[in-house]
């Protein structure tokens, strides 16, 4: 069977599926394998909660009339979805980077929503299967698609562009994140700058931000649109206030003005609503429109959340970190307004041979910060903790974070503030929620 085939058969079901326990009547359901699990082995059971047909790649689960049978499931996955996307009539826009993609993403979704029928990558559907899914699920009746690509090593963005051919594209940031699949800071930059690769070529438009000056470099000879302090921008931004929440004065270039309350902690966020705000306004979206959006987003999945609880403050910023984004987060906090300041910091996943250094180096600078104390889960800051300059500094170490959980609840405390940061196999927002 031909993709041109089995797109016939995708336009007739109620959509995709690669999960037994979320099928819905109707669905094509793909028996995607992994190191710990073969879905080809669940074939009877998809068909029984109402799949309508099932993609394998293994003949002996081959069932007559119910099955279709291929050389590799998730090729034909992404296949399928190319095809699909060759169909659009209306913008993509991808957004990459190393820290706030996923926040640009739902700010510059809720913007968009206000004019057209706007439809986003759901959760964190941003990989090599994610995406696919995201332009399978896209409804009929879309005007706008943003779509988010996250890539861990070389040539991963480039495959996701070339998946979802994207219109438009913004690279949030260059930072630290997935050094272990990038191999350093250098990979990280080449791997986003797939992005910028691929945009070149399609001669189509990348939004840039000022602040960023290696972006804003990288990007001298595309098609850009940029945001920020730059004499050139179609937005820029001020600072009201920071605490408990982000205030901002949004300046556009048609000297229109708009001061906006967002429901956002962290003045690292200012890029990511200058973002949103610079793809509205390129789409004639209204400034009013615009503020509507941003203030009425509220962010979830413990990502720049501000909550007050039993006498407490909490920055909730715990689904996942980086070096960079740790370091943002532990200098913004230092700023604050609060008392009793404790850091609650989980240790950084995927950053292989530069762990060690990494973690020394964050500890390095919360031994510059004034905090009351410092709590550090996991064992990557234990080894870091034998070797920093921790000096004069109340610092507790805990194995994970139930651990650190009894801590807390233990102590029954009131008065203080806590930041909580740390990569997402922490789960810190569980010592509190």
């Amino acid at each position: 069977m031909d993709i041109s085939q089995l797109y016939n058969i995708f336009k007739g079901s109620t959509g995709v599926s690669t999960d037994t326990r979320k099928i819905q009547k109707g669905n094509l359901f793909f028996a995607l394998k992994g190191p710990n699990f073969n879905a080809n082995f669940l074939v009877k059971q998809a068909i029984e909660s109402g799949a309508s047909y099932c993609v394998i790649d293994e003949k002996e689960f081959f069932i007559p009339e119910k099955t279709i049978l291929v050389k590799d499931v998730l090729q034909t996955l992404q296949q399928l979805a190319l095809h699909h996307r060759k169909n659009f009539l209306f913008p993509v826009i991808a957004i990459t980077g190393s820290n706030g993609k996923t926040t640009t993403k739902e700010l510059a979704s809720a913007v968009l929503s206000t004019s057209f029928k706007t439809y986003s990558t759901p959760g964190n559907f941003n990989n090599h299967i994610g995406v696919p899914i995201t332009l399978l699920s896209v409804p009929a009746e879309t005007q706008m698609l943003v779509i988010e690509l996250g890539a861990n090593h070389l040539g991963e963005n480039k495959f996701l562009c070339e998946l979802s051919e994207p219109d438009y594209g913004i690279i949030t940031n260059n930072g630290k994140d997935h050094l272990e699949g990038y191999g350093g800071l250098e990979g990280v930059r080449k791997g986003n700058g797939e992005v910028y690769e691929y945009l070149k070529r399609k001669n189509a438009k990348a939004f840039v931000s000022s602040v960023q000056e290696d972006l804003m470099v990288n990007s001298q000879t595309m098609n850009r649109i940029i945001y920020g302090a730059h004499k050139n921008s179609i937005v820029s931004a001020q600072i009201i206030k920071s605490f408990p929440l982000l205030q901002v004065k949004l300046l556009f270039e048609n000297n229109e003005t708009a001061e906006v309350q967002t429901q956002l902690t962290g003045d690292y966020n200012l890029e990511n609503i200058l973002a949103a705000s610079a793809i509205g306004y390129y789409f004639k979206v209204s400034v009013s429109k615009i503020k509507f959006a941003i203030e009425n987003y509220r962010p979830a999945n413990n990502r720049s959340q501000f909550l007050e609880k039993d006498g407490n403050n909490f920055i909730l910023d715990a689904y996942n970190a980086n070096p960079s984004s740790m370091k943002l987060a532990l200098e913004n906090f230092s700023l604050l307004p609060l008392e009793n300041k404790i850091a609650v910091l989980g240790e950084m996943a995927e950053l292989g041979k530069y762990s060690l250094e990494e973690h020394q180096l964050i500890l390095d600078l919360c031994s510059s910060i004034e905090f009351k104390e410092i709590w550090l889960v996991g064992k990557e800051f234990s080894i870091a903790k034998t070797s920093s300059q921790l000096k004069n500094k109340e610092v507790k170490f805990f194995q994970d974070v139930e651990e650190a959980k009894k801590y807390f609840l233990k102590k029954k405390f009131t008065g203080y503030s806590f930041l909580f940061k740390g990569s997402r196999k922490n789960k810190l927002e569980q010592m509190i929620l």
